[in-house]
């Protein structure tokens, strides 16, 4: 059976394993909800995970091959339990090998790294979606140029591992101003939401063209001063072919910050 492809919002470092004092205390609540109801909503489990961080970026596209891939805390300042969070899931060197392949076959240079481990893009959302880590997972990472175009043509690359039971998700947020600033926050920020759910709804055709202009959208670079957070959402996209899009979730965070999450196939 054909997955569908994901693009979901990871929270803030470890946010749903820990009590929240930057923020309201529930700030993280429904979001961590919302995550741990998603595996129920997909066709089947997935052989295997293809998860693509905001949180690794490399000069050519790289993979995780670890058959066992360690855990990274790539966050700072949290409660010193958060950097003890297990999540014991297998790697799926096949999956890396493969997903390669895909990539280098388009003329896109990809490597394997047999030591990487899986950072908290990956395995802080996935401790609550596969919380027994009983679907194996490989890391994709962005690279570093951040061009649009280049990770919307990835994700088409690793369309066909749909059709081998592989979920392909982006990991990020819609919405990734780490200090917004000036008038009307909120307006401002749900004029970004409001233009993402446009290009998204968009025939697939058009809608590869407006995400790789996605700078072009309204207050565009106050949602996403710097765009690693959103990159993710095109290879997702990339993947999904013609397959339409649905927002599976949308929450404004703390009464001012519209983030969302979407759904192709």
């Amino acid at each position: 059976m054909k997955m569908p492809t994901l693009f979901i919002p990871h929270g803030a470092g470890p946010c749903f394993f820990m009590p929240w004092t930057h923020g309201p205390a529930d700030m993280w609540q429904t979001m961590g909800d919302w995550l741990r109801g998603l595996a129920q909503t997909l066709p089947m489990q997935p052989a295997a995970v293809l998860l693509v961080s905001a949180h690794w970026e490399a000069t050519d596209f790289m993979l995780t091959a670890s058959p066992r891939p360690q855990l990274l805390y790539d966050y700072h300042g949290f409660p010193e339990h958060t950097y003890h969070l297990t999540y014991p899931v297998a790697g799926a060197p096949w999956l890396a090998q493969r997903a390669r392949a895909l990539l280098q076959d388009v003329g896109l240079c990809a490597d394997l790294d047999d030591h990487r481990g899986l950072d908290h893009g990956a395995f802080i959302p996935f401790k609550l979606i596969y919380p027994q880590a009983d679907v194996p997972m490989v890391q994709l990472s962005l690279r570093a140029d951040l061009e649009p175009q280049v990770h919307l043509r990835a994700g088409q690359a690793l369309a066909s591992l749909r059709e081998a039971g592989v979920l392909i998700v982006g990991s990020g947020m819609s919405f990734h101003n780490m200090r917004p600033s000036g008038p009307d926050i909120a307006g401002r920020a749900q004029a970004f939401d409001d233009a993402l759910l446009d290009m998204l709804m968009q025939p697939p055709a058009l809608r590869w063209n407006s995400l790789a202009n996605w700078t072009d959208a309204a207050n565009a670079h106050f949602a996403h001063p710097r765009e690693e957070h959103l990159l993710p959402l095109m290879v997702a996209c990339g993947a999904a072919g013609q397959d339409p899009a649905r927002r599976i979730y949308a929450e404004r965070l703390a009464g001012e910050i519209m983030v969302s999450a979407y759904r192709f196939g």
